[in-house]
């Protein structure tokens, strides 16, 4: 599934009527009776259904709408809300057989708003698409804003009218949906932490835009179980434990043992070859007790947490995860620098490893081996010295500028978790739910990216199989045992089996 820009979908909608030779009319033709199919699944013929039109393709999509509707007998109201003279091109088109096939249109001018919202069960909006620029004028915010005052169900045609499609754009209202039916391609918004709300449940309807139109225009994708399944490696039959890599994970602290626990234990489960845990002496036996597969490192402390020591070896290991419960002293700082030097193998920074590498950007670009970050959007924005809700406003563009200039991978983690390649590459992984916000859990997915990373397959791949492993674990807990208030990372470890036993 493709996520898009506004330029981009433009893009691919006229490629395809152009180059292609499909009529806009048809497209809109195809929205409009694909939209109608999943509307039916919703409600009865019995309730009362307003479709508010505007100008341009999404009020043609919502004469296509109301036209099967009416055919079907349900009772529906079509009021548009803009003069004649702005119906135009595919729109006015569809307008007209809506007319010649005995469908009734009113005007919004003759018509109280508040009474007419007062009087539907369902409104369908279709009142503005991903064209809107600027401040709404009236009497699109009039209505926008009577009917999210409304208990109607809402469903938006492509995109909840007054959004943006774009991240980073300003908006002052926008109508709160209950469904969205997205045509084509998947808008940026819908995978935004401050407007994906907006959106309500969604679910994008195919229309005849061809994969390798929308692949000349859009890199940017949803992750997606078939490609989880197309891309995690295979065991062979006489593979041996070094074949599936040699993992090192340093961090723990005297007050926070369980994050390098959780760690190891979840790489191992993931399905890592061999994990040594590099930690403080007194914490290797809480971890040993947990999990005697792992084997261990001494590291240097000092007053309970770890410090640099010139005798240490990392050139053993075919990966290194960093950062995690470590805390964050400046002796911390300096591990995690000389990690980033000297390692020739790639390198994963999470957690306290991430607050520590502020201070180190300029290592980052000079290092020739992989390297992950895996930040949430406040340790984002502490990289970038943004504030967090600059980070959150426009985290597609805030990931690809820092993954370019600093040649890394990063997982900007979230409800929506964006992975983009040092070229730009970006992946969106949408599994996960809210039992995912608890400690830990970050923990949980650096020792799965580990593991993942030390198997046969692209650092791409192995990071957003990883993602998409995570965040699986967690559904199928709360699915099929938990709920999201019980949910723990250890839960999640368990949980990772049930994946890979539904898979193999």
């Amino acid at each position: 599934m493709f996520i898009v820009t506004a330029k981009e979908m433009y893009d691919i909608d006229r490629h395809t009527m152009k180059e292609i030779g499909l009529p806009g009319h048809v497209l809109m033709e195809n929205a409009g009776r694909e939209i109608f199919r999943n509307i039916i699944s919703l409600f009865e013929r019995t309730e009362r259904i307003t479709v508010f039109v505007g100008a341009g393709n999404n009020g043609g999509d919502g004469f296509v709408i109301a036209r099967y509707l009416t055919e079907h007998d349900y009772n529906v109201r079509v009021f548009q809300v803009v003069p004649d003279e702005l119906i135009q091109g595919d729109a006015l088109l569809h307008k007209k057989i809506y007319l010649n096939s005995n469908g009734e249109i009113f005007s919004l001018i003759d018509h109280d708003v508040e009474e007419i919202i007062k009087n539907s069960d369902v409104i369908i909006d279709s009142l503005l698409g991903i064209g809107k620029k600027g401040a709404l004028r009236e009497p699109y915010q009039d209505v926008i804003k009577r009917i999210n005052e409304s208990d109607a169900r809402v469903v938006s045609v492509d995109i909840p009218s007054g959004l943006p499609a774009d991240e980073g754009v300003p908006f002052t209202v926008a109508v709160q949906a209950d469904y969205t039916f997205i045509v084509g391609a998947l808008k940026m918004t819908a995978v935004l932490p401050d407007t994906a709300s907006y959106y309500g449940e969604w679910k994008v309807v195919e229309i005849g835009f061809s994969k390798r139109t929308m692949e000349k225009y859009t890199t940017r994708r949803l992750y997606d179980s078939d490609q989880f399944q197309a891309t995690l490696p295979r065991r062979q039959a006489y593979a041996h434990k070094g074949d599936h890599g040699k993992g090192f994970i340093i961090g723990g602290s005297a007050r926070m043992p369980g994050a390098i626990t959780m760690a190891t234990e979840a790489a191992l489960v993931a399905g890592a070859g061999l994990v040594t845990a590099g930690t403080l002496e007194e914490i290797i036996p809480i971890i040993a007790s947990r999990i005697p597969e792992a084997m261990f490192k001494i590291l240097k402390d000092e007053n309970g947490l770890l410090v640099w020591d010139n005798h240490l070896d990392v050139s053993a290991y075919d990966a290194i995860a960093a950062g995690v419960g470590m805390g964050r002293s400046k002796q911390g700082e300096e591990l995690i620098k000389q990690v980033l030097k000297q390692a020739t193998c790639p390198v994963l920074v999470d957690a306290d490893g991430l607050y520590h590498l502020s201070n180190l950007l300029p290592i980052l670009e000079s290092r020739d081996a992989v390297t992950i970050v895996t930040p949430h959007a406040g340790e984002m924005a502490r990289l970038l010295d943004l504030r967090v809700e600059e980070t959150l406003t426009s985290p597609f563009q805030h990931a690809k500028e820092f993954a370019e200039d600093y040649g890394v991978y990063v997982v900007l983690k979230g409800k929506y978790t964006i992975i983009t390649s040092p070229d730009g590459k970006q992946v969106v992984d949408a599994t996960g739910n809210p039992g995912l916000a608890k400690g830990g859990s970050g923990d949980v997915l650096t020792g799965i990216m580990l593991a993942m990373i030390l198997q046969k397959q692209t650092i791409f791949s192995a990071i957003c199989n990883a993602c998409h492993l995570h965040g699986t674990s967690a559904d199928l807990a709360v699915q099929h045992k938990h709920s999201v208030y019980d949910l723990t990372a250890t839960d999640i470890i368990a949980w990772i089996r049930e994946v890979y036993r539904m898979i193999s």
